[in-house]
């Protein structure tokens, strides 16, 4: 556990000691189970801290989020899809971590040079794992899609209308 004092201070429990954004930050990348409290009300504040963290990355460097992206995830905010958008993405990042584990497994002693090799988008190996992430991704919308008209269809018969 993490608490954070209103002088914006982090404490990790764990350790006794106080630590940064970024050490915070290497939890995460270290997939450490962790939370942060508000250390007067004891509310959750793991979100609120894990989006700086991703605001710190965005704005240090090189940027993940085009600004065109960021703006249609704005969007979905208050949308009826939001729900919908938030379970997509989750599902989307989720496979390609899936994929990325997979491809690390599978160049193991490689050299600098079958590296280059086997991350060529043309590689017979690379397509069928993007392909495989492609369809995977293809998969989690038609469910969403699939989703939303059976929820459609309940609203509808709940007024008393009927497809």
């Amino acid at each position: 556990m993490i608490k954070k004092y209103p002088n914006r201070r982090l404490y990790d429990t764990e350790t006794s000691t106080y630590i940064t954004l970024t050490e915070v930050r290497q939890l995460v990348m270290d997939s450490a189970d962790f939370v942060v409290r508000d250390a007067k009300t004891n509310e959750d504040l793991t979100r609120s801290i894990l989006l700086q963290i991703i605001l710190e990355e965005e704005t240090g460097g090189a940027p993940m989020f085009t600004e065109a992206v960021l703006a249609n995830i704005i969007r979905f905010y208050g949308n009826a899809m939001q729900s919908f958008m938030g379970a997509y993405l989750e599902k989307n990042v989720q496979s390609f971590m899936d994929l990325q584990v997979k491809m690390a497994e599978q160049s193991k002693g490689l050299t600098p040079e079958m590296w280059a090799q086997f991350m060529n988008a043309q590689s017979p190996m690379m397509q069928g794992m993007m392909g495989t992430y492609v369809e995977q991704s293809k998969n989690v919308f038609t469910q969403m899609q699939e989703q939303m008209q059976k929820q459609s269809e309940q609203m509808l018969q709940a007024f008393g209308l009927k497809r």
